[in-house]
């Protein structure tokens, strides 16, 4: 067996924005991503909501795709919620295409971890950390 240690913060968000995570629907959606998490053998460290947006800390086996491990995740969790809402494939629930993923060491992984496990609170209290809030790419800076 391998020995690997990554640590990835990945954020992504509602489609539009749209204020559309209640509790009910924070609940559906961290089902899906525990059970995708298991399924792919990737450690979930911690999730955390806002009404637009979600952040996930894990670690991701290096025999995976960053970004084939997000496109599960938010593919799985959009499935499980507009299948429990039983729309019959009316896709009313949908996340942007974009998200962040940013890496950090392992001794990071507390305080990244209390970050995003209180998200209410950076957020009203205006204590964001900026890296970890972006959702997609942003524009090259011209020199």
């Amino acid at each position: 067996m391998s020995h690997w240690r990554l640590f990835y913060h990945v954020v992504w968000g509602t489609k539009r924005h749209e204020a559309l995570i209640d509790a009910a629907r924070a609940d559906v959606i961290e089902r899906s991503i525990r059970a995708t998490c298991h399924d792919l053998s990737v450690i979930l460290h911690a999730v955390g909501f806002m009404p637009d947006h979600v952040h996930v800390v894990v670690s991701i086996p290096p025999r995976h795709a960053l970004s084939t491990v997000v496109q599960k995740l938010k593919g799985e969790s959009t499935h499980l919620l507009n299948h429990a809402a039983g729309r019959d494939g009316v896709d009313w629930f949908a996340w942007q295409p974009g998200y962040g993923i940013t890496s950090f060491s392992e001794r990071s992984l507390a305080d990244v971890m209390a970050y995003v496990q209180n998200q209410r609170e950076h957020h009203s209290d205006n204590s964001l950390w900026p890296l970890y809030e972006i959702l997609e790419r942003q524009p090259a800076l011209s020199c």
